[in-house]
């Protein structure tokens, strides 16, 4: 079993930055890739961001430029930087991951974005 906890979000003012946080309960170098996922009220999640245990990167074309995911392996955390937000931002940032071909997912951290 693999335990996600998201933290981070809030409330912010369009052009502002967060970031997120995704503390896992096992080694993040033992998962092989971590992604977090957003929610939009009335929309299907979306992948925003994905880091695989090489440190593959892939970032949605929506974000791009704007977000980063990185992995602290010290800290069994996975980070997603937010900058340059806008309104369209809004949503409960999920993360997830993937280890030994099962998936886990956080409960979601709720992020707002005012214009």
């Amino acid at each position: 079993q693999v335990q996600l906890v998201e933290s981070g979000g809030g409330w912010v003012q369009a052009g502002g930055s967060l970031r997120l946080s995704c503390a896992a309960s096992v080694s993040t170098s033992s998962v092989h890739f971590m992604s977090w996922y957003r929610q939009a009220p009335g929309k299907e999640r979306e992948l925003v961001a994905k880091i695989t245990r090489d440190g593959v990167l892939f970032t949605a074309d929506s974000v791009k430029d704007r977000f980063t995911i990185s992995r602290d392996d010290a800290k069994n955390t996975v980070y997603l930087q937010m900058n340059s937000l806008k309104p369209e931002d809004t949503a409960n940032y999920l993360c997830f991951a993937n280890r030994w071909g099962n998936d886990y997912w956080g409960q979601g951290t709720q992020v707002t974005v005012s214009s």
